[in-house]
């Protein structure tokens, strides 16, 4: 597949605009000016963009500068179609999602909203496209094009097929004039050629940013339970020192229950977050994560979708994943703003008995020889004395050119957190030797005042809760930060800090600056 990655990239004037005038940023990451060029063409696409790559803006961008035409979005969590559709909202792009959770009343005006071509985006889930009265009236929309997300899952051989995403594959049956892109984190090589397949793309445009994470250190470690809790809280402690938070993934409900308690016990505060929860109380955890009021979130593989957050400075899995590629996206929410971030793997023998005992109760033959599969996949990733991130880059066909990544337990590396026993953990760094350490590590762009930090945080809470939104949907933490180091003077300097597009300076602009002219 062609676009190899590349440096950020200056995007042509139409494009530029649009970056600014909504988003707020001046330069693209890599490859999503290409994409979003290809999409503007009228070309099929698939896109395989690691998690924090930016593979969102890609489609929504395209949509924003199209008048009068919606862009279909195919999500598979309602929950993450509701963020995307407010956060759209504050920069000022017309969107809406359509799933089971909307009164008939606010469905139908969605309905004639997309008719009209009002909306850029319209988010809909694979079990809607299901109904036969959809293609109806999606037959009769100005549809720009349909973006697949998540499109791994319309494959047998990934890590999270889902049946429903099957019959998307009808989309260009029922409309082969529309250009479909399908977006994905984590499909390997069959499973591309499966998309492709499935979707019917007609020589699409093909697009893979390298699986090379060089900021993520991968740890892969056999653990009994008692250290991998000693692990837990010595990390949590690390990462509240410097500033992060903490994902910890955990097999089952009661494990994830379990290790809330037990972080409770000594001292360390942790939300949890699993399928059993009531929606509400675990969109509340979800929020007092994202803002920082509690630094550790234990969750299932439930947790995680669409989570954008810069600051996670390290992942922990309690128990091994079903595959590689599960592994992969899941640690691949650490370090999501470039900055080093730890990705620790803490397995015990009895998961290996567990995944086995579960893929032998699969009744379908192929299904459990695939299942296999990822079973010997996963095991040759934490077993096997090879270099972690040539395992992960070669599985998603990537070519590896490293002899050492340095980055890895194999090839040398082991958190400062790390504990070397019963007694006291590794030392957490101090401020003045957090840049040449190989400690977790705080952004190297300055550092904002603290207290100035904190009243923006208080205001943005206050305006998240009038707006009926989660506060990161107002403004993310990063964008606060760069408010604090720039201190602009009026709105022409506020709209040249990153992340302030035309919409939030209108909505927010004077508030803010009345804040830092009393700071």
């Amino acid at each position: 597949m062609n676009g190899r990655p590349q440096n950020a990239t200056t995007p042509p004037s139409d494009l530029a605009s649009a970056l600014r005038r909504y988003w707020g940023y001046d330069v693209f990451r890599p490859l999503q000016a290409e994409i979003i060029a290809s999409l503007m063409a009228g070309r099929d696409a698939c896109v395989v963009m690691p998690t924090g790559g930016g593979k969102s803006l890609c489609y929504q961008l395209p949509a924003a500068i199209q008048p009068g035409r919606t862009a279909i979005v195919v999500s598979p969590l309602i929950a993450l179609m509701q963020d995307q559709v407010a956060q759209l909202e504050q920069m000022g792009i017309p969107a809406a999602r359509l799933n089971s959770t909307l009164p008939p009343a606010e469905q139908r005006q969605v309905l004639r909203q997309a008719a009209q071509g009002e909306l850029r985006l319209l988010y809909l889930s694979p079990e809607r496209l299901a109904r036969p009265d959809t293609w109806d009236w999606l037959g009769r929309l100005p549809i720009s094009f349909f973006a697949i997300d998540e499109a791994h899952c319309i494959s047998e051989w990934g890590h999270e097929f889902r049946p429903e995403y099957r019959q998307l594959s009808a989309l260009r049956q029922r409309l082969p004039g529309v250009p479909i892109a399908a977006f994905t984190a984590s499909a390997t090589r069959r499973v591309r050629h499966d998309i492709l397949e499935q979707l019917q793309l007609r020589q699409p445009a093909k697009f893979i940013a390298s699986f090379h994470r060089s900021n993520l250190r991968y740890v892969a470690h056999e653990t009994p339970a008692a250290r991998q809790l000693e692990h837990l809280v010595h990390a949590a402690r690390a990462c509240a020192e410097l500033a992060g938070n903490l994902i910890v993934y955990a097999p089952t409900i009661a494990r994830v229950e379990q290790t809330v308690a037990q972080l409770a016990a000594r001292g360390v505060l942790a939300l949890a977050y699993h399928g059993k929860m009531e929606a509400g109380e675990r969109r509340r955890n979800q929020e007092r994560w994202m803002l920082n009021e509690v630094p550790v979130l234990v969750g299932t593989l439930a947790f995680g979708l669409g989570i954008n957050k810069a600051n996670v400075r390290a992942v922990i899995h309690l128990a091994l994943p079903k595959s590689l590629e599960q592994y992969y996206q899941e640690a691949g929410r650490a370090g999501r703003d470039g900055e080093p971030a730890d990705c620790a793997l803490l397995w015990q023998k009895r998961d290996v008995g567990l995944l086995a005992h579960f893929i032998q109760q699969i009744e379908d033959p192929a299904e459990s020889d695939r299942a296999w599969q990822r079973y010997r996949e996963i095991r040759a990733f934490v077993e096997a004395s090879a270099c972690r991130h040539r395992q992960v880059c070669e599985h998603f066909g990537e070519r590896w050119k490293l002899e050492r990544c340095g980055a890895c337990d194999v090839c040398g590396f082991q958190p400062a957190w790390w504990s070397t026993g019963a007694g006291a953990p590794a030392p957490v760094p101090t401020r003045r030797d957090r840049r040449s350490s190989s400690a977790l590590l705080l952004p190297a762009r300055g550092e904002p005042d603290a207290a100035l930090f904190e009243r923006l945080k208080a205001w943005r809470l206050q305006t998240a809760r009038q707006a009926g939104v989660p506060a990161y949907v107002v403004l993310h933490d990063t964008s606060l930060q760069a408010l604090c180091l720039a201190l602009p003077r009026d709105l022409a300097e506020l709209r040249q800090v990153s992340g302030f597009g035309d919409r939030k300076v209108a909505l927010y602009g004077e508030a803010l600056l009345a804040l830092l002219r009393d700071a």
